[in-house]
């Protein structure tokens, strides 16, 4: 029997975020959910973790590579590698899992959402690390990485794989920034996130630490300003970021203030559209998570 969106609706109904948490994020910028994914999906997730930290590939990129990012030869240090779900099924299971593009499409009130990239994300703790090693993630926001996408309302799940809190360097948000009208959130980033002076003479900033159990998730605007702290647990901090666009979302070119027109990494490995533009609806690249793809 074909399981149709209504029926994953309703079995979806309880971990769904309520009016009142559409609200809370249209008002702060970010959402944190319950429990709402399965312990079975992110067990198979860590294992795809693994095994492509071993170096498996269930398929190459596009362009023939078996990853984007960091590689052992890298060493122990803050591991940021892209498009992970598109090399590794494990990964593809919780990337694809209809209710976090059910959650994404409430929240930003869009009928469709499709994957813009996916983040696999490994932070070793700082215990017995030099100085050079330990890393915070600077302020910033995604939306000034992503100028290339017509859409200002993109936003991302941040899936933990295990418990994470302000110890092990949970991302933080200023809630409310992507509120902010000036170019601040666009053009935003300070790797000190004891201070967020530039901005605190023009606005209020109220910062936020995600405490996020195993099996919940946050989401946030991509106008909204985040970082995350040192990992002082004395195990590493494991997650994946996943980025996501509503199905209206497409190419626009953007020149920057040095007249270079913005790019994102998307459009080397995405089909061309009938204007010869990155197509961000590239099944292959940028796969339909809401409604599921058939």
């Amino acid at each position: 029997m074909t399981t149709t969106t209504e029926d994953l609706l309703e079995r979806y109904a309880d971990l769904l975020p309520t009016p009142d948490d559409v609200a809370f994020y249209r008002e702060n910028g970010f959402w944190i959910s319950g429990r709402i994914l399965p312990p079975e999906v992110l067990d198979t997730a860590e294992r795809g973790m693994a095994s492509f930290y071993a170096g498996h590939a269930d398929r190459p990129m596009p362009d023939g590579s078996d990853r984007v990012g960091w590689r052992p030869e890298h060493g122990d240090v803050l591991r940021k590698n892209d498009y992970s779900s598109l090399i590794v099924d494990d990964l593809a299971t919780l990337v694809r899992h209809p209710v976090i593009g059910a959650c994404a499409a409430r929240l930003n009130g869009e009928p469709e959402i499709r994957l813009w990239h996916d983040q696999l994300l490994y932070k070793p703790s700082e215990d017995g690390l030099p100085e050079s090693g330990k890393v915070n993630v600077g302020w910033h926001t995604d939306r000034q990485y992503w100028r290339s996408a017509a859409s200002a309302d993109m936003l991302t799940a941040w899936v933990p794989f295990h418990d994470v809190g302000e110890r092990e360097g949970a991302v933080s948000f200023v809630a409310g920034s992507h509120r902010w009208e000036d170019d601040v959130v666009l053009d935003f980033f300070n790797p000190d996130l004891s201070t967020l002076d530039a901005v605190r003479a023009q606005h209020d900033v109220e910062v936020v630490v995600a405490e996020i159990p195993r099996g919940a998730m946050s989401f946030h605007h991509c106008r909204t300003v985040h970082g995350s702290g040192p990992n002082r647990s004395g195990a590493p901090r494991r997650s994946i970021a996943i980025h996501l666009q509503p199905g209206s979302n497409h190419f626009v070119e953007h020149q920057r203030p040095d007249g270079t027109l913005a790019f994102h990494p998307n459009d080397q490995y995405v089909r061309r559209d009938a204007d010869g533009h990155p197509d961000y609806t590239d099944p292959a690249v940028c796969p339909r998570l809401w409604p599921p793809a058939e």
